[in-house]
């Protein structure tokens, strides 16, 4: 049986309840984390950002990035990763792991993996 699937991401987001539904419904235990309510250790979003890197986290198509100005600001990746601790909307969300498999977003394939 796979390890509990950590689903880091915020209430009232349709990806995050589509990732939510997806393992409900193969019956997986789950662990929501809604980042309104804690941030993401900075060990934790590093597990994420070594696989994808910091850019393909963002959500660059989200009004809080475009809000933020971050399309034309030049940012560090530690300005970025503060950001992204204050206002986790700046994501692709959700972001989801299990055991050492991660995804980014509405990734059904990837959710697929981490249950096979």
């Amino acid at each position: 049986m796979a390890a509990v699937v950590q689903i880091f991401g915020v209430k009232g987001s349709s990806a995050t309840r589509a990732a939510e539904r997806f393992f409900k419904e193969r019956r997986i235990q789950i662990q929501i984390v809604d980042l309104n309510q804690k941030t993401m250790a900075p060990a934790e979003i590093r597990r994420f950002t070594d696989r994808f890197g910091l850019a393909n986290l963002l959500d660059t198509e989200s009004k809080a990035y475009q809000d933020a100005g971050l399309k034309y600001l030049r940012v560090t990746d530690q300005d970025l990763l503060d950001r992204v601790a204050k206002d986790p909307k700046l994501l692709k969300l959700p972001l989801v792991r299990a055991g050492n498999k991660v995804t980014v977003g509405h990734d059904e394939e990837g959710w697929k993996s981490m249950i096979a």
